[in-house]
């Protein structure tokens, strides 16, 4: 659907440089863009690069300048440019409805807005709310409770008592409330820990493609509102996670771990069981805490240790092979080099 620069810059609360009638069909990186197309510069860069483009309008920052684009000029231009996409390629709108493929337990609660699509399976007790997406064979344990405008991509699983909250988005392949793993040993034995808890996902959740999060021992494990999980990552039992936290692929979490607000792990973080992480603490790739990490903090390293100490140790190790060799001048001049091998006294 085309719209024309003002329009956008409405949307986006920004400001027209040049003719706000310009018409624009859709957007485009700078690279392919061709005329009719909108695209976005975050820097002075992009900005040199988009000029040279076919693009007919460019949503820049409030400082920036263009000789013969005409701008959309924003507070912030990387947030403009994702309401901006999210204007040219609205989600797609599913039909109300439940596909005949699909069983649906008669105690199950649907809204007449929701829309469940073939072979799902709605177990008993459930509660689906307004306009709640179910794609293709989408599993929804007795118990569960989605609230509204929640998306499953094909292929989610919910186990039993799982709940859900608005807005949320589980794609492809995800599994939420399967066993925590527990066991205790008994004569020789793994004896299995019934895991009686549940999960429950906050508001504003997104959840990627393959995660798995184990339901609690005895009480929840806990999505924070507003936390975007990446794709194959691993939350245990009884893990408590806050607001708005990013967690980037591959991240493994042990179980009954707290994670504060605004926490940043890195890809294939793994943090120990039974840890406290503080509020706004950013945790760099492949790092493994032992330790709890007061609010604020970052931590890298394999055992994770506060940054500034571990990029002391990095500089000293690079310096290591020039420590030794003056070393060994220095014990030469000395004399205190290794002493030959075999009898010499007599030669």
């Amino acid at each position: 659907m085309p719209f024309t620069a003002a329009e956008i810059a409405r949307h986006l609360q920004g400001e027209v440089v040049g003719d706000p009638a310009t018409v624009l069909n859709s957007f485009a990186p700078a690279d392919s863009a061709r005329a009719g197309d909108l695209t976005f510069a975050e820097n002075e860069a992009y900005l040199a690069q988009a000029e040279l483009s076919a693009a007919s309008a460019i949503i820049v920052g409030s400082k920036q300048k263009s000789a013969g684009k005409v701008l959309i000029r924003v507070a912030n231009a990387r947030v403009a440019f994702a309401k901006a996409l999210s204007l040219f390629f609205p989600e797609p709108v599913l039909p109300a409805g439940v596909h005949a493929t699909a069983v649906v337990a008669p105690t199950a609660q649907l809204d007449p807005t929701a829309h469940v699509g073939p072979h799902c399976v709605i177990g008993e007790r459930a509660r689906i709310g307004a306009r709640v997406a179910l794609h293709a064979n989408d599993f929804v344990g007795a118990d569960c409770w989605l609230h509204e405008d929640v998306v499953l991509f094909p292929n989610v699983t919910l186990y039993p008592r799982t709940e859900i909250g608005q807005r949320v988005r589980v794609h492809s392949a995800a599994v939420i409330g399967s066993d925590g793993f527990g066991y205790v040993q008994d004569h020789g034995v793994h004896r299995k820990v019934p895991q009686i808890g549940n999960v429950i996902v906050a508001d504003d959740v997104e959840i990627g493609a393959g995660v798995t999060i184990d339901r609690g021992a005895l009480g929840p494990t806990v999505i924070g509102k507003g936390t975007k999980i990446d794709n194959l990552v691993q939350i245990a039992h009884n893990v408590q996670i806050g607001e708005h936290c990013l967690l980037i692929a591959q991240v493994g979490i042990a179980g009954s771990t707290k994670l504060g607000n605004y926490v940043v792990l890195a890809g294939q973080v793994g943090l120990a069981g039974h840890l406290k992480i503080g509020s706004q603490v950013a945790v760099a790739a492949q790092s493994g805490v032992m330790n709890d990490i007061p609010d604020g903090e970052k931590w890298f390293g394999s055992p994770a240790r506060p940054d500034r100490e571990v990029k002391r140790q990095i500089v000293a190790n690079r310096q290591l092979p020039d420590l030794l060799k003056r070393l060994g001048e220095i014990e030469k001049k000395l004399g205190l080099g290794k002493k030959p091998k075999g009898n010499v006294a007599g030669r």
